[in-house]
């Protein structure tokens, strides 16, 4: 195996295809050994594992996972990646290249074909411009996983593991925090990349929960009061969610609820913690449905 992770491979490979970047996608190869020792590390993939590799790029963290993994899928968009990829990988039996948009894949579907259902380990080095949404489907669409090992944005990253009253927090902190436990793994320069991205990055590693941390009566409606709550920071928590277009709030329930959980009416939503967010859901969504089976 050739290690595509020595910079001077790297170039090799891409100078023999011609291979240029595409900015639209977002493209930074890592090219740093130590980097990628720690990503494998943490990941803890065994043989036991079926990997999704979101971005394989060339196939520099894929043929690691090769070698540490049952067997690995790897969702690639770029199509002039994809013979690259056949090329790189040709030593291994246990991988799948499958040229697609992962936004667009149907990765249940995928984890019964190759995994019988059973939770799945990603690994992913995402673009900094559509990372939310692919976690947020990975996690929405109910795929069934044990970890996501992902490099993001560091920017990101901090937003993800933030506390309540942070500047960093908000409805991502929230949304991750719900789905799974986060663990900043290492920060990541720009020159352990190529082309060197502008900001500096780092992997973090979501350790999905089997059952939420909190209870809530209807999940999309909690998201919703989350997304509410810090669309406008400044406001009061009240003010965002009764001037929320989507919510239909009414003053008198937004206040009797927010008293009966004995916080001020001048908090702000960066203020509530998971739990509060899911206490104040369940009883807005008990009001509203009461309103209707009165009506």
């Amino acid at each position: 195996m050739a290690e595509l992770v020595n910079p001077q491979n790297t170039i090799a490979v891409l100078q023999k295809y011609q291979f240029h970047f595409q900015k639209k996608y977002g493209q930074n190869f890592l090219i740093d050994a130590h980097v990628l020792q720690k990503i494998m590390a943490c990941a803890q993939i065994t043989k036991q594992d079926f990997v999704l590799e979101i971005g394989p790029g060339i196939g520099t963290m894929t043929q690691f996972l090769c070698e540490h993994a049952k067997t690995v899928a790897a969702v690639e968009i770029d199509e002039n990646l994809i013979p690259i990829l056949q090329d790189t990988l040709k030593e291994y039996e246990n991988v799948s290249v499958i040229h697609e948009d992962i936004l667009k894949l149907d990765l249940l579907q995928l984890s019964e074909q190759k995994n019988g259902g059973k939770p799945i380990k990603v690994i992913a080095n995402l673009p900094y411009y559509i990372t939310t949404p692919i976690i947020m489907g990975l996690f929405e669409n109910h795929v069934p996983m044990e970890s996501i090992t992902v490099m993001v944005q560091k920017e990101v990253a901090d937003r993800m593991q933030a506390a309540p009253g942070t500047k960093d927090y908000g409805a991502l902190s929230l949304a991750v925090q719900y789905y799974a436990k986060p663990q900043l793994i290492a920060n990541v320069p720009p020159n352990c990349f190529m082309p060197r991205p502008k900001v500096g990055s780092a992997v973090i590693r979501l350790i999905c929960y089997e059952t939420p941390p909190v209870q809530t009566v209807n999940e999309d409606f909690m998201f919703r009061i989350i997304r509410a709550s810090f669309n406008q920071r400044r406001k009061t928590l009240a003010n965002s969610l009764h001037n929320a277009q989507n919510l239909s709030l009414s003053k008198e329930a937004i206040f009797e609820s927010i008293e009966k959980m004995g916080l001020s009416l001048q908090i702000r939503g960066e203020s509530l913690t998971l739990e509060q967010f899911a206490e104040l859901a369940n009883l807005l969504y008990k009001r509203i449905e009461q309103t209707d089976h009165e009506m």
